[in-house]
């Protein structure tokens, strides 16, 4: 049995239920830009309200270090939100909140001021957790995302009421079940980005869970350089090349692949459709710096991806946000989401950079499960105790 209860788990009829969401959305010129995070909590609001319960809102907008911030109120988010959920939503600050929440009426949500405007919050404050526990009947968390911070909303609250996953919640959980903790091998894990001292943690618990973890971006040049390769002026931590090979080594004695680029796209400058050309991987110019996996690395990451059973996905495998430099990052994506969508893997990816490169070249849809949780989801693949996701253990009805 799952560790947490659900929305399934207890009545909700009659019951203030306070939810902690992440509605943190883009914003300009006074309206949202992406709404996707609005839209993906939305189920597990309108899922409170059909069954009769009271959904008292917490969420945040920005970082304003525990001080008010007028550009950061969360009314600009009362519209998109009370859209996305067809019905009424009423504003109150957390000093307000009780008899908001005591008065508020059937089938209309309460949204409190943003969270983050009290330092109390993000310390976690035994007094500020009773205070907002006293203001529902039973606790959701459907904030994934920020379910590794130990914050009041997320974490100190939890210690007070009945506490259950909401619907987004529940579906990270389950895919990161499914992509780690019990996968169909064999698993492939990609792990990109610019330096391995980001992800010393995630390459070390990987390890021990995958048959292949394929490196990419910035990282591959150090583990590259590591092995003896020239890699020009590329961008390299040199300073942990000796990391890198503890890294190899123990994947070794692991029975893991460490799967690097075969070839390697350089040029001479980082811009946009720079003159470039693809190279033997240890054969790049000292004049010149690797921007991209090669055509016959691509070939290499694919044949992969079509024996596995399992892809889990961190980091771009280039510098994807220029072209020509997308094209290793974007035809391995397309082809995970093709094998995912086919039901021949379960494709599941998560971090910032990761979910823009997917988003951009139209593969995100087609991935089981792509998170909009950055930290959170990195933590979980180190193997991390996410303190959010803790607390629900913890307190279940």
């Amino acid at each position: 049995m799952q560790g947490y209860a659900t929305l399934d788990d207890a009545d909700l009829a009659g019951k203030r239920v306070l939810v902690r969401v992440d509605i943190n959305v883009p914003y300009k010129d006074g309206k949202v830009t992406d709404d996707m995070r609005i839209r993906t909590i939305a189920p597990t609001l309108k899922e409170i309200l059909a069954k009769g319960g009271k959904p008292v809102v917490l969420a945040h907008r920005g970082r304003p270090k525990g001080k008010f911030d007028p550009d950061l109120k969360i009314e600009a988010l009362r519209e998109p939100l009370s859209q996305a959920i067809g019905a009424p939503v009423e504003l109150a600050s957390i000093e307000d909140a009780k008899q908001a929440a005591e008065n508020l009426a059937d089938g209309t949500l309460l949204l409190l001021e943003n969270i983050r405007f009290y330092p109390e919050e993000t310390q976690n404050d035994p007094g500020f957790s009773q205070k907002l526990a006293a203001l529902g009947d039973i606790y959701v968390n459907d904030a994934f995302s920020v379910a590794h911070r130990a914050h009041a909303s997320t974490h100190g609250v939890a210690q007070h009421l009945p506490s259950l996953a909401g619907r987004l919640m529940e579906a990270e959980l389950k895919a990161l079940e499914k992509a780690l903790s019990a996968p169909e091998r064999p698993v492939v894990a990609v792990v990109g980005g610019a330096k391995i001292s980001t992800k010393i943690d995630l390459l070390a618990n990987l390890i021990d869970k995958v048959d292949q973890i394929i490196i990419g971006g910035g990282m591959a040049n150090t583990f590259l350089a590591a092995t003896g390769k020239s890699v020009g002026k590329s961008l390299c931590e040199h300073d942990l090349l000796d990391t890198a090979r503890d890294i190899m080594a123990k994947a070794q004695g692991g029975r893991c692949e460490i799967v690097l680029p075969l070839d390697v796209v350089v040029a001479r400058e980082f811009a946009a459709n720079a003159e470039s050309r693809a190279v033997s991987a240890d054969a790049c110019p000292d004049d010149a710096m690797i921007l991209d996996a090669g055509p016959r690395s691509i070939e290499d990451f694919i044949r992969r991806f079509e024996a596995s059973k399992t892809i889990v996905w961190n980091g771009p495998l280039g510098a994807f946000e220029i072209e020509p430099f997308n094209a290793a990052t974007d035809a391995a994506a397309r082809k995970a989401g093709e094998l995912a969508a086919e039901g021949r893997v379960l494709a599941v990816a998560g971090g910032g950079d990761t979910v823009a490169a997917l988003n951009g070249c139209g593969a995100a849809a087609k991935f089981t499960y792509v998170s909009t949780a950055g930290g959170a989801f990195l933590e979980w693949l180190e193997g991390k105790t996410l303190p959010g996701v803790a607390a629900l253990e913890q307190n279940r009805p």
